[in-house]
């Protein structure tokens, strides 16, 4: 019998690609393209999604990654997708695309104010069902659609997601699966399907709800013209996927209630799994559907840590840049190596751009960097950079005790992955701030691994979806806390807390300008 592969197909904020496992968990091709999402110039702040040109882009990685592996198409035993999440696609009643717009998007806040004077408690209300606020979630955007366009509201018959619409484009089938779904705000936590009350209290329609899939069951497979677009074999099982946090916790195996992890990227987002759909009463914290069916997830999102690294990076790491280039490394490597040097705590220095997460009255005050001398050898650009990676490691031991409170329970050891894992120093800082083992995965990016698993598990290859992540998660390296930089850290931290409470003041009295804040506040 010949070999068989699974295939993901992963349509992130930035970029979409087409990834090729073997069924061990190795990934054997990668093919990507990175996509934009345009503003309207009449609208500020909106991010329109191109589907007819990051469709192109999406078959063009999927025929890209055949040829490129050369493995024969009827030997992808199954396809399953995983995508961005919040963002939304419209169809019409032939099934037609009508209008779609982006995670990213934030042209709705005319109607989070409308919301907020319709009702001042609606927005916990809702909450409390769903375990999202108008600051992510697909309402406001909907009733913007019914303000704004009123002729594309009438003629839509479907609302989905980007996860289904990958599905849709390979298949012609269309249905929604939970861990995106619940982060539309349209979802019932508890049912893990679609409530109409939530889009009915908002003055939506409530008739343009898709049938809802578990994630790991078969959809439906490749058609003749999905197969034609895409070089994939007709009658390859679609297997339903899920959203890109949930489906990168199942490809570092967190995966059973209890567990957690940490992704770190341009955010850093913070899950926590549990074994059922409460929410948090102070709506501090999200929650979603996990992709592990009979599981949920507490979110907590630090805001824009890679982008400050980058920020920093470009701005003031010229030097390192070009020592990097002439190495053949990476700028960060060079700049942890002299972070390394600079005590725990960078000398009482604080940075600060990225709050704890408070959901429902979600702002982050302008970047500062605070509490440092005159003195060089103290106070410089390793010191400052250092500073970064304490603050987000704060920000993070911030979540975990947000979710504490919210639940009763606390991880006893952590998951790391993504792009910021890759540095040694900031795992160290991680597990020395959080006082808890980190342990980091072999595969950085798992994301599209996690989409493998559900894809291997749907078509029977695998028992089940907790069992074949245990089994082909393998781990790189495990962070012990150093426990003397841990109690410098503990002193730290509610003084650190305290300066950026001074520092979101300032914003509110319009001193300062707020790095972000949320539609409506």
């Amino acid at each position: 019998m010949a070999e068989q592969y699974l295939m993901a197909v992963d349509a992130g904020t930035g970029s979409v690609r087409a990834v090729v496992f073997d069924l061990s968990g190795r990934q054997i091709g990668c093919v990507q393209r990175e996509w934009e999402h345009r503003e309207d110039p009449r609208y500020p702040g909106s991010m329109d999604f191109d589907w007819v040109k990051n469709w192109d882009l999406a078959r063009t990685c999927i025929r890209g990654v055949l040829q490129e592996t050369g493995i024969p198409a009827q030997q992808i035993a199954a396809v399953s997708t995983t995508c961005m999440r919040e963002g939304i696609v419209l169809y019409d009643a032939a099934g037609q695309e009508i209008w779609a717009c982006a995670n990213v998007d934030a042209r709705s806040i005319d109607e989070v104010s409308q919301l907020i004077a319709l009702d001042a408690d609606l927005e916990k209300e809702l909450y409390l069902k769903s375990g999202q606020s108008f600051a992510l979630d697909a309402l406001p955007r909907l009733l913007w659609v019914k303000n704004k366009l009123p002729d594309v509201y009438e003629k839509i018959a479907v609302v989905g997601m980007f996860n289904d619409w990958l599905i849709h484009k390979l298949t012609g089938v269309l249905a929604v699966e939970p861990s995106n779904g619940s982060t539309s705000g349209l979802f019932d936590l508890q049912s893990r399907t679609f409530d109409a009350a939530l889009a009915e209290r908002c003055g939506l329609r409530t008739d343009w709800f898709p049938p809802v899939k578990e994630c790991g069951s078969v959809l439906a497979k490749v058609s003749e013209q999905g197969a034609a677009e895409t070089g994939l074999a007709v009658g390859t099982p679609v297997v339903v996927g899920g959203g890109d946090a949930q489906l990168g916790c199942v490809g570092v195996g967190v995966v059973d209630p209890g567990q957690a992890a940490v992704f770190g990227g341009s955010f850093w987002q913070y899950e926590f799994n549990t074994a059922d759909g409460k929410t948090d009463p102070g709506c501090r914290v999200r929650v979603n559907c996990h992709a592990v069916p009979g599981v949920w997830q507490y979110e907590a999102l630090a805001f824009k840590p890679g982008l400050v690294m980058r920020w920093f990076r470009d701005g003031f790491c010229q030097l390192e840049k070009l020592q990097a280039e002439q190495q053949g490394t990476d700028p960060y490597v060079l700049m942890d190596e002299k972070a390394k040097e600079i005590p725990a705590g960078s000398y009482g220095m604080f940075c600060a751009f990225s709050d704890v997460m408070n959901f429902i009255q979600w702002k982050h005050a302008s970047p500062t960097f605070t509490n440092f001398g005159m003195e060089p050898e103290k106070y410089n650009r390793y010191t400052f950079y250092r500073a970064i990676l304490e603050n987000t490691a704060m920000i993070t031991r911030g979540h975990l005790e947000l979710v504490r409170e919210a639940t009763g329970n606390m991880p006893g050891e952590i998951v790391f992955a993504g792009g910021a894992s890759k540095s040694p120093l900031w795992c160290q800082i991680l597990a020395d701030v959080l006082g808890l083992p980190v342990k980091v995965p072999v595969v950085k990016e798992a994301t599209a691994l996690g989409a493998a698993i559900l894809a291997g598990y749907g078509v029977g290859l695998y028992d089940s979806i907790p069992a074949a992540a245990r089994s082909l998660v393998q781990w790189d390296k495990t962070y012990t806390p150093n426990m003397e930089n841990h109690a410098v850290y503990e002193a730290l931290y509610a003084p650190w807390r305290e300066v950026y409470a001074a520092q979101l003041v300032l914003c509110d009295r319009k001193l300062t300008r707020n790095l972000w804040i949320a539609p409506g506040l």
